[in-house]
């Protein structure tokens, strides 16, 4: 063996992952310019060519607000617990809209990025991060337009008192963010193989929407039961309810807080689903490349 081969010096090596839960943060950190170059595409190319452009960050969250005046809040007749209907709506959808957002572009990951798996090396868990971290864009102008809608409130004296569980709020938008993270990989694992999970799933997001508080309080389902179950206790089961009831509590002195409990048990959940995804998606990303 020559010299010059002796002291060769490789700046890269790529190898076969050697366990199912393994995630090298260095990789990933040594990737952040592709990273970001992936968070402002995705930011850019979504309205790239719409004519309002990001306005419809804005336009959404308010016309979707004003529906839900209109059929929860006028005909149906779903009381807010004394919130201002604008504020109640709004600060469940903003809180919702992240999470529904960074479900369905994690969830497609695989399937809507085979092109460039299949043409170069970089770390496969780079594509579903950079669609949660994107989708923090959106979710800030729509917050921002929470806090105008609260400030008016403010101005004309009918606003709500917020509390000092709104300091959680950092900690919530990480909840969201994780349990998105973790079931979206789950869901794109399993549709790289099964295209017809996918449907299925976006008619699952649409339903759980309705069995999150969002357009209605939960104190409207404190002490109801149905055949002997506890629907408080069942809503409650579903990770995101105690995380948005949160948000809700803190920011706008809706109902009660929810307990520590239940959100303890949110992060649980955030944490096995991430594990859990991150076992699925490293088996199925070393043969997605043959069945996608």
């Amino acid at each position: 063996m020559s010299k010059t081969t002796e002291n060769e010096n490789w700046t890269t090596v790529i190898k076969p992952r050697t366990g199912l839960f393994e995630v090298n943060l260095k990789e990933i950190w040594d990737y952040r310019d592709l990273l970001t170059l992936f968070v402002k595409r995705t930011i850019k190319v979504q309205y790239k060519q719409t004519i309002l452009g990001p306005l419809w960050w804005l336009i959404q969250p308010a016309l979707t607000v004003i529906m839900y005046m209109v059929v929860f809040g006028g005909i149906a007749g779903i009381p807010t617990d004394g919130i201002p209907q604008p504020l109640f709506y709004l600060g469940g959808v903003c809180m919702w809209q992240y999470f529904a957002d960074c479900l369905g572009r994690t969830s497609n990951t695989f399937v809507s990025n085979a092109g460039i798996f299949g043409k170069v090396y970089f770390p496969r868990l780079i594509m579903p991060l950079s669609s949660v971290i994107s989708n923090l864009v959106r979710f800030g102008i729509q917050l921002l337009l929470f806090v105008i809608v609260y400030v008016y409130y403010a101005i004309i004296g009918t606003a709500p008192c917020p509390n000092w569980y709104l300091l959680l709020f950092p900690l919530l938008v990480v909840m969201m963010a994780g349990l998105a993270l973790g079931f979206g990989i789950i869901i794109s694992s399993m549709t790289t193989k099964y295209r017809d999970l996918q449907i299925l799933f976006s008619f699952f997001v649409s339903l759980w929407m309705y069995a999150t508080p969002i357009v209605y309080p939960l104190s409207q389902v404190v002490g109801k039961r149905k055949f002997g179950i506890d629907v408080a206790t069942v809503m409650c089961l579903n990770p995101v309810t105690p995380v948005i009831e949160t948000f809700k509590h803190g920011a706008l002195g809706a109902g009660q807080f929810i307990g520590w409990g239940w959100l303890a048990y949110s992060f649980i959940v955030m944490l096995v689903l991430l594990a859990l995804g991150i076992l699925i998606f490293n088996k199925v990303q070393k043969s997605f490349m043959d069945t996608v």
